[in-house]
């Protein structure tokens, strides 16, 4: 009886050791987070608004049943369903609390607050235009109205009836989405985001010093408002209307601010304390985890997990190989981070690859810098590239879900080419998202093994030794992140197609886990910034080195990307991409 005790005691002590390392904090906060948003949109009327989807589901079965086109009636049942959410007291706080800086032009007061004199004085100067697109929408609707109307008189048989009908269709949502456009312009509501802030600040601050103590580190909340101050204004930065457009978005500006602080005054020991980088980036990325789901996956089938999962492993090995050969570049780590980071998924493969390899701060900062730079462009050239080439949208979009970095630069960058191509890319992004574990603990086998050499005399090289030294390296917020996922894939599958839009897609991720994922993410740079000296960066430059490997690795990824999807789309799955063209 005493041992069992005992043993019980042991394992008691050996679970509370756990929570010493800042990795399992992470993986405790997060899914105290995930939890508390579950419990706050899987709520009892979850059920009602999935019959309600199906209700508009029947309307849409019918009317395509009814008629060869897409009818007035075809359309609003669609958009009435779009706009189906859980939405209550509860759940539009939280969204509000979380919410960032609005976009601004010329006034940046105006990303943080706005009087109802102000608005309405922005309002006015598009509300006729509002009332007269308003009055083309009705017509247009009466318009198409009759138009199916005689069409359906003819039992749809008469084709130049259903084109006339079909045209008018297409002219009501034309100037049903201009108005929509109009609206929102026109009728502009008054805001003030600086008590919400205060609360966001108390509210993180306070939830993210509870492990503080159990990992001996002290001032945390001492200095937090200031790295917050500084990532609000990074976010007010990524903002603003033109340097938004350029892509330069709160993770450039959160890394640029914390730099001038540390490197122009200097950063103090109170501030450095509140800069926890990994704290926050280890806990947005478990958050991410929820969001990359097995069963979006199977939607774009084998050409696309082809695509990612075959190209992205080799192009981050070639890379890898051209720096370490080639270049000879001096910092296997830094060369491990950006070919992650160019190969895989941008800033959140570079963080997981850094965990990994225990890469130095100023290699992350540098890597994620030079990445920012070279996103922004492809966001824009790649489009544009891909028009001049006349390839069709799903080829288009594989082409830039895999080389392109950022997921939101992926978004931009599709939805240029369309919504086939928008799609059909942002899909390829996050299967590329799912292999972040796999490369996590790839790099960590790699490194242990082969790379790392300053104990190999006191190593244990035998299997299971082996596997204690991978297991030490590994990252264990990974853990967290791929639990995420399939937590949230199983979610997903529970919920149906429909169910799991409405409840996870438009709930919980638009209004709880994205924006505090912006948040946290925006904190790490921040802190990286903060911690960060330009002489340390200056070395790691060095004979241009890490800029001719990330444009090496990125043509290397361009070519052997584009020749897997023509491959899998084109030659091996032609119906496939048939099929996506149709969607």
């Amino acid at each position: 009886m005493e041992a069992v005790k005992s043993n019980n005691k042991s394992l008691k002590v050996t679970i509370l050791d756990l929570f010493k390392f800042e990795d399992y904090w992470a993986i405790l906060l997060a899914t105290i987070i995930l939890i508390f948003c579950m419990f706050l949109y899987m709520g009892s009327d979850s059920n009602v608004l999935i019959g309600k989807a199906q209700v508009y589901n029947d309307i849409m079965k019918s009317e395509g049943e009814r008629a060869p086109f897409k009818t007035i009636q075809w359309h609003e049942a669609q958009f009435d369903k779009n706009t189906l959410v859980r939405n209550n007291s509860t759940t539009q706080k939280v969204k509000e609390i979380l919410g960032k800086p609005k976009k601004w032009t010329k006034n940046p007061i105006e990303s943080f607050y706005l009087s109802k004199a102000a608005a309405d004085e922005r309002g006015a100067l598009f509300l006729e235009q509002y009332e007269q697109s308003k009055k083309m929408t009705i017509l247009s609707k009466e318009k198409s109205l009759l138009a199916i109307s005689l069409a359906e008189e003819m039992k749809f048989l008469n084709e130049e009836l259903n084109t006339v009908a079909s045209s008018s269709v297409d002219e009501w949502l034309v100037n049903r989405d201009k108005e929509n456009k109009l609206k929102s312009a026109a009728l502009v509501k008054p805001y003030n985001l600086i008590p919400n802030l205060l609360i966001l600040l108390a509210s993180i601050g306070i939830y993210f010093s509870l492990g503080m103590k159990k990992m001996d580190r002290d001032g945390f909340l001492k200095g937090f408002s200031f790295v917050f101050l500084l990532a609000v204004g990074a976010y007010c930065l990524g903002e603003q209307e033109t340097l938004k457009a350029w892509g330069l978005g709160y993770v450039f500006w959160g890394l640029v601010l914390g730099l001038i602080v540390s490197n122009t005054v200097g950063t103090p020991k109170k501030l450095l304390a509140a800069a926890q980088t990994e704290y926050f980036i280890k806990t947005g990325l478990i958050l991410l985890g929820s969001t990359v789901l097995v069963n979006k996956v199977l939607l774009i089938g084998i050409p696309g997990i082809f695509v990612t999962w075959f190209v992205t492993p080799v192009v981050l090995v070639l890379t890898f190989l051209f720096g370490d050969k080639v270049l000879k570049m001096e910092s296997k780590s830094l060369n491990m981070v950006m070919s992650a980071d160019m190969s895989v998924s941008g800033v959140s493969a570079a963080i997981a690859a850094a965990a990994a390899c225990k890469a130095k701060k100023e290699e992350l900062t540098l890597s994620v810098s030079i990445s920012i730079m070279f996103t922004a462009f492809m966001m824009i050239a790649m489009p544009m590239f891909i028009k001049f080439l006349n390839l069709d949208p799903v080829l288009g979009g594989a082409w830039i879900g895999g080389t392109v970095d950022s997921t939101g630069a992926v978004v931009a960058a599709g939805e240029y080419l369309g919504p086939v191509a928008r799609d059909v890319a942002a899909t390829i992004k996050m299967i590329q998202n799912v292999i972040i574990g796999v490369m996590a603990l790839g790099v960590a086998a790699y490194w242990s093994l082969k790379v790392d050499k300053s104990t190999a005399s006191e190593r244990d090289f035998s299997f299971k030794g082996s596997l204690k030294e991978i297991w030490a390296r590994f990252p264990k917020f990974i853990l967290g992140f791929i639990g995420a996922s399939l937590v949230f894939s199983s979610i997903y599958s529970m919920l149906g197609v429909d169910g799991s839009k409405i409840i996870i897609d438009k709930g919980m991720v638009n209004g709880l886990i994205s924006p505090l994922q912006g948040w946290l993410f925006c904190l790490a740079f921040t802190s990286i910034g903060l911690s960060t000296n330009f002489s340390e960066l200056g070395k790691l430059f060095k004979g241009g080195k890490p800029i001719t490997l990330y444009l090496v690795g990125k043509v290397i990824n361009l070519s052997v990307t584009f020749g897997a999807a023509y491959l899998m789309f084109h030659v091996v799955f032609p119906d496939i991409t048939k099929s996506l063209m149709n969607l």
